[in-house]
């Protein structure tokens, strides 16, 4: 694996060899051990870019580096940036992988890999595109930008600050990621919102170390049955989070917009097939569609308590902890919905045990104006790429980095997803079509056209 720039070589590489070597470096960003590796994957980025001719540096934030570009001057002409992430999530569990998750594999015309879609597939395509449109008309319609960073899958934790320190460098007209989805497989996608996000970690504790379930069983608050007992008081029986005060910011979404949320050719039948789920569930009186887009929610991510060996050990356990995300519609805010969690929590803690709640990342939600002339120049491009008139959609996930950068520059996101619904994106077999990471490299490039002159 190359160590430093000097050592990369793309001659005679086509698209799809670069994409593979990408792919191949296992940067997984929670992972202390995978630090070189990161470094290693940034040099790479580093020497793509210097070899496409934009000017590149790899930077240091705190934590996993960045890769900044850019692009020759355009005088006149409006400034893009150009966001993505080339950290993946971890590849556990390992065995549920068809193939290595850092050997890309090419099967029934999709690559798959671990970050095939998230997201290194998708800004390799900006990265290409922007690099032959260079090469072939010998400038861009634009000043561009290319930010890179390796934190996103953990919250982004060093990148405002990032941004500040080089807020000159990085002021911008407009920005654009592909980060999200489509609506199905070919169908141009425009995401209009983002849902945001509050996680948090709940640790309970009751006796001083496991014990004995016959000897104390009866006698003692069991940790993990109090934890059951609180988690479940989370949602009532028709699916609404049961926290007080919870929907207090979240505001009616126009049934226009329900209408046309209700036209994308997305059935309850595909989710139910995607998921692999007997039956769907979730909030009373809207459509799975409506639960990802429009509504907020709460899960949990992750459950620990006692013996987890094989067969029986007959212990109460001391300790028991979940962790927990709250998904964000507009005008709610992450403090103040984990503010009236932990009371929440507080009040359904039994007595006999204590309760430690430690905060996680969050992250605002986000809407686009679809009014303003760079969504017009963004619906322009993916018509041109796909042939079709693309879906307006809200998007369940979250990329906190979104609003921080309007917080920060001024500046409104383009979301243009590429992944396909079955990507598999955080899960095993992930992967991304050939047409997709196609597409995305013209798609980049009747972007930079139209964002060049915005109507």
């Amino acid at each position: 694996m190359p160590a430093n720039e000097n050592s990369i070589s793309f001659s005679g590489k086509t698209d799809l060899d670069l994409l593979f070597e990408f792919l191949r470096f296992p940067t997984v960003s929670t992972k202390a051990d995978h630090a070189p590796q990161m470094q290693a994957c940034a040099r790479w980025l580093q020497a793509l870019l210097r070899h496409g001719g934009f000017r590149a540096e790899v930077c240091e934030t705190g934590g996993h580096p960045a890769v900044l570009a850019h692009g020759p001057e355009a005088p006149g002409k409006p400034t893009v940036l150009i966001y993505g992430h080339y950290d993946v999530q971890p590849e556990e569990p390992l065995h549920l992988w068809t193939s290595p998750p850092f050997e890309p594999a090419l099967r029934n015309k999709r690559v798959f890999a671990r970050g095939s879609t998230d997201n290194k597939g998708q800004i390799l395509a900006h990265l290409l595109g922007a690099i032959h449109l260079l090469r072939e008309e010998g400038t861009l319609p634009v000043n561009l930008i290319f930010l890179i960073e390796g934190e996103e899958e953990t919250g982004s934790t060093h990148l405002d600050d990032f941004i500040r320190a080089r807020r000159n460098e990085l002021r911008c007209d407009v920005i654009a990621i592909s980060d999200t989805g489509m609506v199905a497989e070919g169908y141009p996608t425009l995401t209009q919102s983002l849902r945001g996000i509050a996680a948090m970690e709940l640790f309970l504790r009751g006796p001083a170390t496991d014990l004995h379930s016959g000897i104390f069983g009866g006698a003692v608050v069991n940790p993990a049955a109090a934890l059951v007992k609180m988690l479940a008081a989370l949602h009532d029986a028709h699916g609404r989070v049961a926290v007080p005060g919870f929907y207090d910011d979240v505001t009616a979404i126009p049934s226009a917009e329900r209408e046309m949320l209700a036209s994308l050719p997305i059935s309850e039948a595909d989710y139910q097939r995607e998921t692999g789920v007997l039956l769907l569930g979730g909030e009373a009186g809207y459509s799975s569609l409506e639960r990802i887009g429009i509504r907020p929610t709460a899960e949990i991510n992750g459950l620990t308590s006692g013996y987890q060996g094989e067969g029986t050990k007959t212990v109460l356990p001391s300790t028991a902890s979940a962790k927990l995300t709250f998904r964000l519609v507009p005008n709610q805010k992450p403090d103040r919905v984990l503010n009236l969690v932990e009371i929440h929590l507080q009040n359904l803690l039994p007595p006999g045990v204590e309760m430690e709640i430690v905060r996680g990342h969050g992250g605002m939600p986000y809407v686009l104006d679809l009014k303003s002339p760079w969504c017009g120049a963004a619906r322009r491009a993916l018509e041109q790429t796909f042939g079709r008139t693309p879906a307006l959609m809200r998007e369940g996930g979250s990329i906190p980095i979104v609003q921080k950068f309007r917080d920060l520059l001024g500046s409104d996101t383009l979301l243009l997803g590429l992944a396909a619904p079955d990507c598999k994106a955080h899960a095993p077999d992930e992967n991304f079509p050939l047409e997709s990471f196609e597409a995305g490299i013209r798609l980049h490039q009747h972007l930079l056209r139209e964002l060049a002159v915005p109507v």
